[in-house]
């Protein structure tokens, strides 16, 4: 699976994938589309017959309990309906970061209060390279969590330097 790179055949699902992108139901904020089989594979089993048609968005606002809604605004899930943390809108330890490989904030802090940086985001660049990422499936927001954690990493090194 190559769901980090970006070839002809990604950015032709992405086109198409683009017109469902709606504003989050409950907050009104921007949210991207997200492949319905990722929503599927995350939802707790009692409710994947209530996903299993439609058209469905992300919303990655922290302060929203929404995580997926469709297209239509009748079908929403939040937090609690997943089988996982979802790490956009977790607020205390663990908070994932890395789905594929496992890595959640306090990887970095750790890695970061020892040596002043981390390797973690090189590792999973090289591990994304070797093409063993999921991140379309494993990632509740369904893309790729490199750019999260570096974003993560750069704040982490403000806050403990």
């Amino acid at each position: 699976m190559k769901c980090c790179v970006t070839d002809a055949e990604t950015r032709e699902n992405a086109e198409a994938t683009m017109a469902a992108d709606e504003r989050c139901t409950r907050c009104g904020g921007p949210s991207r589309p997200v492949p319905r089989k990722t929503v599927l594979l995350m939802l707790k089993p009692h409710l994947l017959e209530e996903a299993l048609s439609g058209i469905y968005s992300f919303c990655p606002a922290r302060d929203c309990p929404v995580v997926y809604f469709d297209k239509h605004g009748t079908r929403v899930f939040t937090s609690d309906d997943l089988r996982v943390i979802v790490g956009l809108k977790a607020s205390k330890d663990p908070i994932p970061l890395c789905y594929c490989f496992g890595f959640d904030e306090s990887h970095l802090r750790k890695e970061i209060s020892k040596t002043g940086s981390t390797t973690i985001p090189d590792r999973i660049s090289g591990l994304i390279r070797e093409g063993l990422c999921a991140c379309e499936t494993r990632n509740p927001s369904g893309v790729c969590c490199l750019g999260e954690v570096n974003r993560t990493a750069k704040r982490l090194k403000r806050e403990i330097s």
